[in-house]
């Protein structure tokens, strides 16, 4: 007999006022819901970022208990873990409870133990594993599962990774809501944003990065799309703003610029987002053909400034070679946005206090910077405890007895003030409007909204007593 009522439920709630993390949906989720649509009587596809009522932990239980028959939950970040273990236990007996995600493939058995109401956790990839769990399967059979039976947490063999052009694309039908930005729940402009994972898997080998990895190690080697189902995807799209979530997306240049083709012919108009390697700069025709479909920004992934930390990552590049890269990259009309690590093995302060200097010469645009963490499978675990004075979490966190965990969160404010000046927020504004990455209706919304943004940031840094060293940093800058 099927599911009568199968609820897929991203469980994060966005606590700050302006929710620019839930710009996007959660693809994978909708990717799983989508491979279960046709083995059950209704799918409830919810996502708590957008949905305020529900968000209420006591109206969510009372939804389930009157509806639901079947839970199906996706875990993906570290973000707020505590607070989704404390929503999956409240969760009413006597409904399955299924998770899955990358966190949760990553931390099998501590959800096992921290959530005594997970019945199964779906390890890796999921779109052909929740086929077999809606169809009530033997769970012994089914692979790419962990699961309790008899006490014991039983672990059942890898899934083999299928042919990504073999997997459906997310129904978006089943979406009970657009993504928007929004200042307090509340839309601030009519420009939607939307994802497409055109490829997956990763060419690469990053020493840093196992997001290709499932529990035991397996990785996914680059599988894409053909480029025709990719753009009749982008065609059905009703989005404004539109990600691309590749790992890179110009890994396959010739199939990049077919994609490009295909927009260009089908006269789509759209803005585009997309993470790419610097390398793409040694491609100018595809650069061109990006600029004419329509691609407005690109996520790079430097990482860091140094060399050595270059090497010991993997990256494949230097220094010198990231200049060069991107000395071409800035004669495109494109908004570069750069990823950064620091707090890495063996990196002085002064080290991790160079990477806004250093992005401010290369002419990236704005940054990300995370503290480095080490994952369960990644190569420099390894090295970080071989490496005197530094120590790993369970939860991959990294620290060392000369940096701490409070040391390494106030160099990153520091990074973050020296980077984002407001002579920089003026440049941002400016390139936004130049290179018409936001319409000018919109860019009168953003205005509109800065007062009630600056009100509620300066708020939180009020409340956390941190507003003068803010300030400070701000407008003084760093010696």
């Amino acid at each position: 007999m099927k599911y009568k009522h199968a609820l897929f439920l991203n469980p994060y709630v966005e606590k700050s006022a302006t929710s620019f993390m839930g710009l996007f949906p959660p693809t994978g989720l909708e990717y799983v819901a989508t491979s279960a649509n046709d083995f059950v009587d209704k799918i409830t596809l919810l996502d708590l970022r957008y949905n305020r009522e529900l968000s209420n932990p006591e109206k969510l239980m009372d939804f389930i208990k009157k509806e639901i028959d079947v839970i199906c939950v996706g875990i993906m970040w570290n973000r707020q873990f505590e607070e989704v273990c404390q929503l999956l236990n409240m969760m009413p007996d006597g409904i399955p409870l299924i998770v899955g995600g990358y966190k949760a493939t990553e931390q099998v058995e501590e959800l096992f133990q921290t959530c005594p109401k997970i019945d199964i956790i779906v390890r890796g990839e999921g779109e052909e594993t929740i086929i077999s769990l809606m169809k009530k399967e033997p769970l012994e059979s089914i692979l790419g599962i962990s699961y309790r039976k008899d006490g014991k947490v039983i672990h059942n063999k890898n899934r083999p990774l299928p042919d990504v052009n073999l997997i459906n694309p997310p129904d978006r039908s089943l979406r009970s809501n657009s993504y928007y930005m929004s200042l307090n729940g509340t839309k601030v402009t009519n420009l939607t944003f939307d994802t497409v994972l055109s490829a997956r898997g990763c060419p690469f080998s990053c020493k840093f990065c196992t997001f290709s990895l499932n529990p035991l190690g397996q990785k996914r080697t680059f599988s894409a799309r053909n480029a025709e189902s990719v753009v009749d995807e982008i065609e059905e799209i009703s989005a404004n703003m539109v990600l691309f979530s590749d790992d890179n997306f110009f890994t396959d240049v010739k199939r990049s610029e077919r994609i490009c083709d295909l927009i260009l012919e089908r006269k789509i108009k759209k803005r585009f987002i997309a993470q790419a390697r610097i390398d793409i700069a040694k491609y100018p025709k595809l650069l061109e053909k990006s600029v004419k479909a329509g691609f407005k920004m690109l996520l790079l992934g430097i990482e860091s400034p140094h060399d050595w930390i270059l090497e010991q990552f993997n990256k494949g590049f230097d220094q010198k070679t990231i200049r060069k890269r991107c000395k071409v990259l800035r004669r495109y009309p494109i908004y570069y946005h750069g990823y950064f690590i620091y707090g890495n093995i063996g990196e002085t302060e002064k080290e991790m206090l160079y990477i806004p200097t250093f992005a401010n010469e290369i002419g990236i645009d704005s940054i990300t910077f995370h503290k480095l963490r080490i994952e369960k499978f990644s190569p420099l675990k390894e090295i970080a405890e071989q490496t005197p004075g530094y120590h790993v979490t369970t939860r991959g966190e990294i620290y060392s007895d000369r940096y701490s965990h409070a040391t390494l969160k106030k160099i990153g404010r520091k990074i973050k003030f020296t980077f984002y000046t407001p002579v920089r927020l003026l440049k941002i504004a400016y390139k936004f409007v130049r290179i018409k990455i936001f319409t000018f209706s919109e860019i009168s919304a953003f205005i509109l909204a800065s007062p009630f943004l600056l009100r509620n940031i300066l708020a939180r840094e009020i409340e956390k007593g941190r507003l003068k060293d803010s300030l400070k940093r701000l407008f003084v800058r760093n010696s």
